[in-house]
């Protein structure tokens, strides 16, 4: 892929996923490859194939997250990175999940997310990076704070969970912050 960023850590490997790689996959692979390359299924697919088509970006805000890579085995097992990425204002907000029950709580998440924010921060120049959680993804909420998170508010009804409104919790690290701590 042209212009991919390929982060090495001890157990993973990471790939950064972009509007522009988006477009390229559409434009050269076939719907087996995507789906192959993203590790996803047919809904990942069609998600994928909206934002290609009904776009990615506009002139302020963007997206790049990273593919994570097992480096044993080659398969893609998560995706770790940041949506709603707005570059006037240097910031993004920032998502995580890994595909498989069996690779949580193995700290493989933590190895990424350590190299993504320090890319965040050292990269795209971003200056706060947060993250909206649900109250009860206690994993979640334990691995922000991990990172230094400061939980600032709770945003009411601001995501839809099988069919009902639910409130987020608003957290955030900035960019001073994460140095002190590195």
């Amino acid at each position: 892929m042209k212009n991919q960023i390929e982060i090495e850590t001890t157990r993973l490997l990471l790939k950064s996923i972009s509007p522009e790689i988006i477009h390229e996959m559409f434009a050269k692979k076939t719907k087996p490859e995507i789906i192959a390359c993203f590790g996803t299924d047919e809904k990942g697919y069609g998600h994928l194939k909206t934002m290609h088509e009904k776009g990615i970006e506009t002139h302020r805000v963007s997206l790049l997250y990273f593919l994570l890579h097992d480096k044993d085995t080659g398969a893609v097992i998560g995706e770790c990175g940041f949506h709603s990425w707005n570059k006037t204002h240097e910031r993004a907000e920032l998502f995580y999940n890994l595909k498989n029950d069996a690779n949580k709580r193995k700290g493989l998440m933590s190895e990424a997310l350590n190299e993504v924010l320090n890319f965040g921060f050292s990269q795209m120049n971003l200056h706060r990076i947060e993250a909206l959680m649900a109250s009860y993804n206690l994993a979640s909420i334990g691995l922000l704070d991990k990172f230094g998170f400061f939980k600032e508010a709770t945003v009411r009804e601001d995501y839809i969970v099988d069919g009902k409104h639910e409130n987020s919790e608003c957290y955030s690290l900035l960019r001073r912050e994460w140095k002190l701590s590195h």
